[in-house]
């Protein structure tokens, strides 16, 4: 099971970027989500955008990408996207997507963003906010 991230860098504010998470070993589809996460400098890792495979797709965002970033599914190509816009350098950290097999029904992203509820696990990229 491997999971690549790409598309990160830098980009002004009010830009918009493209990350992409592809999937081999495994298939997007017979997982129970997939999130991307991210974690600046200091700060500890935070869920940001996620998918609930269980709940017919369902997505789910932290409130401060609410609006600007959506994660959609690629199934041809085994690849999550999360597509930014309205950049904030705020929104400058080092970005990861995440897989979990386990099921979840009803809990929201309270379970879709903890980090311990994924067991797999790209290996992160950086993208940079310049005001």
């Amino acid at each position: 099971v491997q999971l690549v991230e790409s598309g990160g860098g830098l980009a002004q504010a009010g830009g918009s970027l493209r990350l992409t998470c592809t999937g081999s070993g495994f298939s997007f589809d017979d997982m129970g989500a997939v999130a991307w996460f991210r974690q600046a400098p200091g700060s500890v890792r935070i869920g940001i955008a996620a998918i609930n495979f269980y709940e017919g797709l369902k997505k789910y965002y932290d409130d401060t990408v609410k609006g600007r970033f959506t994660i959609s599914p690629d199934d041809a190509k085994n690849t999550v996207y999360l597509e930014m816009s309205a950049l904030k350098p705020d929104d400058t950290a080092v970005y990861s997507c995440a897989i979990s097999t386990s099921a979840n029904f009803g809990g929201g992203r309270r379970v879709l963003f903890r980090p311990e509820y994924y067991h797999g696990w790209g290996q992160g990229i950086q993208v940079t906010v310049t005001s």
